[in-house]
């Protein structure tokens, strides 16, 4: 790895990490005075998702993946082996936010603890070890990081539930129908497009040249991945049709109670 990327690695760990502590809790009282009312077992998981975490590294990350796609020729004129540069930079922000989210999971697993997010972070970590060090597949890493466009919406809808909104509130059913619109465009709909660039690299010589182990990387990582999405993309829509149609109300409630009586009993929404 070059001393520019390590250093985009370092700084984006150091950055989430300050922001986390020091900039979240002021905003948050600022701006939403029910951040005050907040259990402690809950106070954490907000900082790390507010402006300062993943609503941050959503918006920088997912926008400079749009530009990319769009006006970096190179990337796409060869995806396996094209001029890296950009997309080294984009995926060194990612990868320096995903270790200070798994960080900060280890210190607060028993409220924030989830093993699919663990198993999401490794395998993504797994296979942008490669882009950094051998500045490999710039194409196909950088078209992963369209999913990172669900997430605020994702965050939204934790937010809501911590400062207790009914499911029948008419913002938090926009934004659910919203999550399940924008989680599928980005994460669902885009696997046959993806796929079908994968496939067209088999056999070539670009595909040979990469060796095994990045190969498995990439194909392993993926597949991992979009398991995982598959399986959020159910659990978004079964959420999203209990919302529309009324069914969800007296469980939210029963688990708003449950939640009031023990500042432990925090169920986690870790989906992003």
């Amino acid at each position: 790895m070059e001393t520019r990327e390590l250093t985009v690695v370092a700084g984006s760990f150091v950055g989430f990490q300050l922001l986390f502590s020091v900039a979240s809790p002021p905003l948050s009282s600022a701006i939403t005075p029910g951040y005050g009312r907040l259990p402690p077992t809950q106070l954490t998981e907000w900082n790390s998702r507010y402006v300062t975490g993943k609503h941050l590294h959503a918006l920088i990350v997912g926008l400079f993946c749009l530009y990319i796609l769009w006006y970096d020729d190179a990337v796409n004129a060869n995806p396996v082996w094209g001029d890296p540069s950009l997309v080294k930079l984009n995926v060194a922000i990612t990868c320096g936010y995903l270790l200070y989210d798994l960080v900060l999971l280890a210190c607060n697993w028993s409220t924030m603890g989830d093993s699919f997010f663990v198993c999401h972070h490794l395998a993504a970590l797994y296979a942008y070890g490669y882009v950094l060090t051998r500045g490999v597949l710039p194409y196909f890493a950088n078209f992963r990081l369209i999913s990172e466009l669900s997430t605020p919406f994702v965050n939204q809808r934790w937010f809501f539930e911590a400062l207790k909104y009914p499911r029948s509130h008419r913002l938090v059913v926009l934004n659910g129908v919203a999550m399940a619109v924008v989680f599928f465009l980005v994460r669902i709909a885009v696997m046959p497009s993806y796929w079908a660039s994968v496939f067209a690299t088999f056999g070539t010589p670009e595909f040979e040249r990469l060796g095994l182990g990045a190969q498995v990387a990439w194909i392993t990582s993926c597949i991992a991945l979009d398991v995982l999405n598959t399986i959020w993309m159910y659990k978004i829509t079964r959420g999203c049709y209990k919302v529309l149609t009324g069914r969800g109300g007296r469980k939210v409630k029963v688990e708003a109670e449950a939640a009031s009586s023990s500042d432990k009993k925090h169920t986690n929404n870790h989906t992003d």
